[in-house]
């Protein structure tokens, strides 16, 4: 695997009597899809809080391409090439489906920017370019779940980070969206996906980070952590004991 782009290291995130987040530490190589997993209310959409800069770290730092990120405002975090897509996919609804993509590559990553060629590769990756000029809240939940991703890609990310992109979508929808992730990571840009849909987690990750009560309890390639204990026991339970 390449060199670590993200490195989480000893991150904790207290919420007044709350452990959200127990010193986390995980490493996401250049180049790599990773898989971040883990029952609900497990620490992962807190993760994600404190990668972006939307929450403050409580212990631990965060650093990216080199650089230390935690405690940074989140523009400057966007601006350095991290970008985020998220669970709930909350478009511009009257505006276009182009309009909303636009939105996107005015944005992101700093540097020279040109945001026509931006804003039409992103569509013509998530496969929108036909529904451009429909308003976005024609869409259906699987043309959302596309919106939400293209929005991300155009704002150029080094680093995508992916909050159930395949939620509330059938299988042959989730196919679709893990093609979309193939295409983004084969253009060269690194993913954290969250994701509840193992079959696609799996099948689309290098790497998989396991959470649990906002501890890491696992991490490995797919099949080996599909094979751990604890990785089993946090999502079916501890197996009761024998007699």
């Amino acid at each position: 695997m390449n060199a670590p782009l993200l490195r989480v290291a000893g991150v904790t995130k207290r919420f007044r009597g709350v452990v959200a987040v127990n010193d986390v530490s995980l490493d996401v190589p250049a180049g790599s899809i990773c898989g971040l997993i883990g029952p609900n209310g497990a620490g992962k959409s807190s993760l994600f809080n404190l990668i972006t800069g939307y929450l403050p770290l409580t212990a631990g730092e965060i650093w990216f391409a080199g650089r230390r990120i935690d405690g940074m405002d989140t523009h400057l975090i966007a601006e350095a090439g991290i970008a985020r897509g998220f669970q709930i996919a909350k478009p511009f609804p009257e505006l276009s489906v182009l309009d909303n993509v636009r939105m996107g590559a005015l944005f992101g990553r700093a540097g020279p920017r040109d945001v026509a060629a931006a804003t039409e590769g992103a569509l013509a990756l998530t496969g929108l370019a036909d529904l451009a000029d429909r308003p976005a809240m024609t869409l259906t939940v699987g043309y959302l779940r596309r919106l939400e991703l293209a929005r991300a890609i155009a704002q150029r990310p080094v680093l995508l980070l992916a909050d159930e992109p395949c939620a509330g979508l059938n299988p042959t929808e989730t196919e679709e969206i893990v093609g979309i992730l193939r295409q983004v990571r084969d253009r060269g840009v690194t993913i954290l996906l969250v994701e509840h849909d193992m079959r696609a987690v799996m099948s689309v990750s290098d790497r998989i980070f396991v959470l649990d009560a906002g501890s890491k309890i696992a991490e490995g390639a797919p099949a080996e952590v599909a094979r751990d204990p604890r990785v089993i026991a946090a999502y079916l339970g501890a197996p009761e004991a024998a007699g």
